[in-house]
């Protein structure tokens, strides 16, 4: 594919025959135009730029109505596209009352840059244990660092998202908000902390602070502006509180008969939805409970399914099915329970303050394991209720590619199932897609957009993907949309799990892409298969050379999967084998790094 290139005159030129001229374009010998067709597009851009020039002149007032705009940037810290689409609300938002916006993500704003900003919007989720986004990292390095500049021109506001279920809940955004006013900027209003149902207190909190950054002049132009001054981007019909009902059009086992996991593949149906996808983003499942854990939790509490329950609608038995989480107790439970035991080892537990013992012993334990715990005083139906979460919604990577599969969307899930006191526990979503649907069943579903984790835009840059088990799921649809595209870049997948013969999932097809070049290099990690564990991490290291050659061709690096261990695991190795091939120290390779996560071509999708 050819571009015409059009390239404009150097600064400050000025034709003596008309103003503002604007060069004509230059073709390159091979461009696929006529002598006829290149006179008549010279003519054009010229005659375009004659009427550019007459708009200006026609209109003297527009520069000055633009300039007096108050200025806005809404910068964001996301994960998984939650803060970026309250970012992506907040900019709309403002720019419907008159502001002129600049939204980006954190990572793309230079302290020097931040100096120079006067009113700002900070929209942050918690990642990890009370981290900073990936996209956010490097802002806040150099935020924290003791080199910051001053900030005394910034008037700013914060937004947190986050999980209550957590200890460190919205950790990021209080670290951010406090170190902005340690460096001088004025906190406009205070810090909002937005639980998981975040949608309804964010969008109140960003309608109560715009109004705040206005002063009184541009309050009047905006009013003039716009008659819908919290007008929003439009978005998909199908969110969190309205899902579409999916019908399931698949549900296939890919794990062996020998596995120690149960991993399927999911299809289900998106005709007539109106719903559309790109590979990174997530599937969100709006599950229900097991019956029979909602059942054994009725026989333990002593009521029926019919129990009506105070300030409640629906009675006990709905309730404990599709509304509340009973699965992973709230913390405010876990406290409740803990105050009113008899239990000596748990009541020394809460007395020694030991954190990481007390998290032992709650471990695996759900709301019916904690209902068996003597209590001094039983809960009441009614307080018992109080006490539980809403049930959320469990978000997946799609492994589909939407140009392959128009009116489907993929996931490639593994069943949660473990052993506590002697009885089978599940995980909620998982095994509510694995046992409850039978095919043809429904499920109401939503789709989140993931723009830090996507296929390069330059279909010829090269990609190295790592995704380990279930972390395959992008992968498959990135390697799906490059072949349906035709992109000429080259494509390398590590893959491992435990054992080749039962955990090698999407055998097929990843063999037939090797097959057919779609797929230039697979390097495989089967941890069990031998008497030493072997993972994806220990092929990169063994691949040294050629990954670094193919990070200095432009690849793009992906990780996809757990967090914990896997994650930071496949960092050290690409660390020392940047450092190994460039001849550099360890901080030359982090610095390697760095500038990889700022080109946004070392990308995250871990959990």
């Amino acid at each position: 594919k050819r571009c015409l290139q059009v390239r404009s005159c150097p600064t400050g030129y000025r034709s003596r025959e008309r103003p503002n001229h604007v060069k004509a374009p230059e073709f390159p010998s091979d461009a696929p135009f006529s002598d006829q067709q290149q006179a008549w597009l010279t003519g054009f851009v010229a005659g375009l730029s004659t009427q550019l020039a007459q708009l200006a002149a026609d209109n003297p007032n527009l520069k000055t109505e633009q300039a007096n705009q108050p200025a806005l940037h809404v910068l964001f810290g996301s994960q998984s596209g939650n803060a970026e689409l309250v970012a992506e609300e907040a900019s709309a938002m403002a720019s419907g009352m008159g502001f002129k916006t600049t939204l980006s993500d954190l990572n793309a704003t230079s302290m020097a840059e931040l100096e120079q900003i006067e009113q700002a919007i900070f929209v942050v989720s918690t990642h990890g244990e009370g981290e900073m986004p990936d996209n956010a990292e490097l802002f806040w390095e150099a935020l924290a660092a003791t080199t910051a500049p001053r900030l005394d021109q910034l008037k700013f506001g914060v937004l947190g998202l986050g999980d209550t279920s957590y200890d460190e809940f919205c950790q990021a955004a209080k670290i951010l908000d406090t170190r902005l006013e340690q460096l001088g900027a004025s906190r406009l209003t205070a810090r909002q902390d937005c639980d998981v149902d975040y949608e309804d207190l964010a969008d109140a909190w960003i309608a109560g602070v715009l109004p705040l950054l206005q002063d009184e002049p541009a309050a009047a132009a905006a009013s003039t502006q716009t008659s819908e001054p919290l007008a929003k981007k439009k978005k998909s019909q199908w969110s969190k509180k309205n899902p579409f009902v999916s019908e399931l059009l698949e549900n296939r086992l890919l794990s062996g008969a020998n596995s120690k996991k149960e991993v399927r593949h999911y299809a289900l149906n998106l005709a007539e939805s109106g719903l559309t996808y790109t590979p990174g983003d997530a599937l969100n499942v709006v599950p229900e409970n097991h019956p029979d854990l909602v059942t054994a939790l009725l026989n333990q509490v002593g009521f029926s399914a019919s129990t009506e329950i105070t300030d409640h609608d629906a009675p006990l038995g709905a309730l404990l099915t599709s509304q509340f989480e009973i699965v992973t107790p709230s913390k405010e439970l876990i406290a409740e329970i803990t105050a009113r035991s008899k239990d000596s080892e748990l009541r020394s537990l809460e007395s020694s303050g030991d954190k990481r013992a007390k998290d032992a012993f709650f471990w695996g334990k759900d709301c019916l394991d904690l209902l068996g715990i003597e209590l001094q005083q039983r809960l009441t139906v009614d307080e018992f209720v109080a006490l539980l979460k809403p049930l959320q919604h469990r978000a997946y990577s799609i492994s589909s590619s939407q140009r392959v599969h128009e009116n489907e969307v993929h996931m490639t899930i593994a069943a949660v199932r473990w052993m506590e006191n002697d009885r089978q526990h599940r995980g909620v979503a998982s095994t509510w897609l694995a046992d409850a649907l039978q095919l043809g069943a429904h499920s109401p579903i939503f789709i989140t957009q993931n723009n830090n984790f996507r296929v390069p835009e330059d279909d010829h840059a090269p990609m190295i993907m790592v995704g380990p088990g279930t972390g395959i799921a992008p992968f498959r649809a990135f390697l799906q949309e490059r072949e349906a595209c035709g992109a000429g870049g080259k494509n390398w997948l590590f893959f491992g799990d435990q054992h080749e013969q039962s955990d090698f999932l999407y055998r097929e097809e990843l063999t037939d892409w090797l097959g057919r070049g779609v797929l230039h290099k697979l390097d495989l990690a089967f941890s069990r298969d031998q008497q030493e564990k072997i993972y994806v991490q220990n092929r990169m290291l063994e691949n040294s050379r050629d990954l670094y050659q193919w990070l200095e061709d432009g690849a793009y690096f992906y990780v996809c999967g757990d967090a914990d261990r896997m994650a930071p695991d496949v960092e050290d190795a690409l660390l020392q084998i940047i450092a190994k091939e460039s001849g550099k120290d360890l901080d030359t390779a982090m610095e390697y790094l760095k500038t990889l996560k700022l080109e946004k071509r070392y990308l995250r999708d871990v959990y």
